[in-house]
């Protein structure tokens, strides 16, 4: 199917018709936040539904219950989903954390007004290409991404589901307000060191042994046995597994094995150009 009938422009930017409606995007719109929500905000394929494994971990002071009890989506919702209305998110108890994939300045008026924390995950546009590529082509609800090379110039040029992954990485790094910005790559480098920062900053007194134990049951192969995190409790169909799993590798670095030596190259040519006035050190640099 095409970008026609499977999504929406929603603010200048494709969003899936499966997981937005008029009613989401209205409810999103109105949302009330409170001072202590935690938010954590993402472009696709960039560590969502590890962060959503990480931050409950943390919360809970390492009760895996607490990520064992409810699948990712429920435990820590994308705010913009279709289902977010039907959760009861005003009767979560605090703190309560949320998901979104939208830019910075798509937020509602009371995110401005209240200033929650967020955590802005960030990843290798290379490898976020490439773990996009597998994913449109197993999940129902995204258009198919055909030839590789096709797929590449939509991906760079943003006519992708929630747009360019270089607008809405710049979008976050400019936010105002109280933002801790972590790298997919941090955490695969040192998850322990992560789990710390995290703790740090949702300010979770956490001790040596606790923190460890959330790191180790946050190491990918171990999050993937979760049934709760691995999607396979998801819709039935939706999703066709044996074309590529939705928790697939979890590595850094996955887009040599992708890309052609001549699209790295095109790639970086994109990437310098469009990250030029861009001040962040990222860790994949």
């Amino acid at each position: 199917m095409t970008e026609a009938e499977l999504y929406t422009v929603y603010k200048g930017i494709y969003i899936s018709n499966y997981f937005h409606t008029a009613q989401s995007l209205k409810y999103f719109n109105e949302f009330s936040f409170r001072p202590d929500d935690i938010i954590i905000a993402t472009y696709p394929k960039s560590g969502t539904t590890w962060t959503q494994e990480i931050v409950p971990l943390i919360i809970s002071g390492g009760d895996p219950a607490s990520v064992e009890t409810l699948p990712c989506w429920e435990r820590v919702p994308f705010l913009e989903g279709t289902n977010a209305s039907v959760y009861n998110l005003e009767d979560m108890p605090s703190p309560r954390v949320f998901s979104t994939h939208f830019l910075y300045d798509m937020m509602p008026p009371s995110f401005f007004e209240v200033k929650p924390r967020v955590i802005n995950v960030m990843r290798n546009p290379k490898d976020v290409f490439t773990s996009a590529f597998h994913y449109s082509g197993m999940a129902a609800h995204m258009v198919n991404p055909g030839p590789q090379s096709e797929f590449l110039q939509k991906f760079l040029e943003g006519k992708v589901t929630y747009g360019s992954w270089f607008n809405h990485v710049k979008s976050w790094l400019n936010a105002e307000g109280n933002v801790m910005h972590i790298s997919y790559e941090e955490m695969i480098m040192d998850l322990k060191d992560s789990v710390t920062r995290l703790a740090l900053f949702l300010r979770k007194s956490l001790d040596e042994e606790t923190i460890e134990k959330i790191a180790d049951r946050c190491i990918f192969k171990n999050m993937k046995l979760n049934k709760m995190s691995n999607y396979s409790m998801f819709v039935p169909g939706h999703m066709d597994m044996t074309k590529s799993e939705f928790l697939r590798k979890g590595i850094a670095g996955d887009w040599k094995n992708q890309l052609t030596p001549a699209e790295a190259e095109y790639f970086d040519t994109v990437y310098k150009d469009k990250m030029k006035d861009v001040k962040y050190t990222f860790k994949w640099e």
